[in-house]
């Protein structure tokens, strides 16, 4: 039995000249069109336009194409690129990389620039977590992720963090089973098998406390405004090998102190000197 042969064609990219390419008004995106703009044209002066303009050509009054070609979708990259320009960081005539639809296509412009807008699936907060992730590994300098995705250092910090919890309790969140708030609250602690013990507890409640969780993930520790902290020395403790955890979500007052066996040594070596 013969097979039949497939009936769609991708239309090829052509590169245009900026220039020739009058933004449409059949572009649906009217609020905020402006807004992010400058941050969009910063990452195409770095890493280059990734997805093409849609465009389609301008005929005159006897039908005849022009030469120009209005673009219907694309109008945020289109902007961007017009701020390139202004800013002298790209040639007025630079070719774009379009894809170019028929004057006269069944599928109207205004259903173009819908579709571009309303079928986009935001990235899940877990996979732009692994992803920053992934470049920490592979030794990209925080300061530069932070700068490349228009953030601040701490809020990478923050995202890496979420990404360390443990993989059991990443499938949980990412399959919908836990709520961000709660995911947050497990950074407190590295010991996964203590993770996964406090998400056992409180797994079929209703509504899961992050406070809760914390508190249980810290509840042998100690935090650094206790008293034998003070008394024997934040440095002290660090420099005898102890560690000390933060909340990167939360204001901790510093942190805990995860070797609560180390602290009463100190404590008990310091009031014998003394």
């Amino acid at each position: 039995m013969a097979r039949s042969q497939p009936n769609i064609t991708l239309t090829p990219s052509s590169d245009i000249p900026l220039d020739r390419l009058p933004l449409s008004a059949a572009n649906v995106r009217r609020v905020k069109p402006d807004e992010g703009i400058a941050n969009l044209a910063d990452d195409i002066a770095r890493r280059g336009l990734l997805h093409n303009l849609n465009v389609r050509p301008i005929l005159d009054a006897e039908g005849q194409e022009t030469g120009d070609y209005e673009v219907p979708a694309g109008g945020r990259r289109y902007r961007a690129l017009e701020l390139l320009v202004k800013s002298r960081r790209l040639a007025k005539d630079a070719p774009i990389p379009c894809r170019v639809r028929a004057a006269n296509d069944a599928i109207l412009a205004e259903d173009d620039s819908l579709a571009e807008n309303a079928q986009r699936v935001n990235l899940h907060p877990l996979d732009q977590f692994r992803g920053m992730q992934a470049l920490v590994d592979k030794d990209q300098a925080i300061e530069d992720i932070a700068a490349h995705f228009f953030v601040t250092p701490a809020v990478v910090c923050q995202r890496v963090e979420l990404a360390s919890v443990s993989p059991e309790l990443l499938h949980i969140y990412g399959a919908g089973g836990m709520s961000l708030e709660v995911w947050m609250a497990f950074t407190v602690s590295d010991d996964e098998e203590r993770q996964i013990q406090v998400w056992d507890m409180i797994a079929d409640a209703q509504d899961p406390s992050p406070t809760w969780v914390r508190r249980k993930l810290t509840e042998k520790s100690v935090r650094v405004s206790d008293k034998r902290v003070r008394f024997v020395g934040l440095d002290a403790y660090l420099e005898a090998g102890g560690s000390v955890v933060r909340d990167l979500f939360e204001t901790d007052h510093g942190g805990w102190l995860t070797d609560v066996g180390l602290l009463d040594r100190l404590v008990a070596a310091k009031l014998e000197a003394e």
